[in-house]
């Protein structure tokens, strides 16, 4: 296909995987953020939350790397969860630098109220696949992530060059 093309082609929202990942990664937010936010949690804040029951104590800066957001929005989303009362912030006293992002007692009890949340979430979305299909998409939304991840801390190009 050549580039006017395939233009034309991804033109169509039905064509574009990026719109088409875009709308599922709402819907998925949406229906997560139904089920947690009876619980005080936000879409963006479970984010976080997921990332720290893994690994609690993580330095701001990780955690915005493993969330994938940027650090100003990290900062914000993390002003958020402290004062929900699900995380407090220490300040490292091997680097004052380093700020580790801990979750408090409560953060740590909702883990069992809301991982069900998101696989139930996880098997609306996949109703009507097989396993087989499952571990094909997961492994082709894995490829399709790796070859983005050059792009997302390359620099803007420029169109008029």
């Amino acid at each position: 296909m050549d580039k006017a093309t395939a233009a034309d082609f991804y033109a169509d929202p039905n064509n574009s995987i990026g719109y088409l990942s875009r709308i599922a990664f709402r819907s998925f937010s949406r229906a997560l953020e139904r089920r947690t936010l009876p619980h005080g949690v936000t879409a963006g804040q479970w984010r976080f939350l997921r990332v720290l029951w893994r690994e609690d104590g993580l330095t701001q800066r990780e955690l915005s790397r493993r969330v994938g957001m940027r650090e100003p929005t990290t900062v914000t989303a993390l002003k958020s969860l402290e004062k929900s009362g699900f995380v407090r912030r220490r300040q490292s006293e091997d680097d004052r630098r380093k700020i580790h992002v801990f979750l408090t007692p409560a953060a740590k009890k909702l883990q069992a109220v809301l991982a069900p949340c998101v696989a139930e979430v996880n098997g609306i979305a996949l109703r009507g696949l097989s396993p087989d299909e499952v571990a094909t998409l997961r492994r082709l939304l894995q490829h399709v992530g790796r070859n983005l991840a050059p792009e997302v801390d390359a620099p803007p190009t420029d169109a008029s060059a």
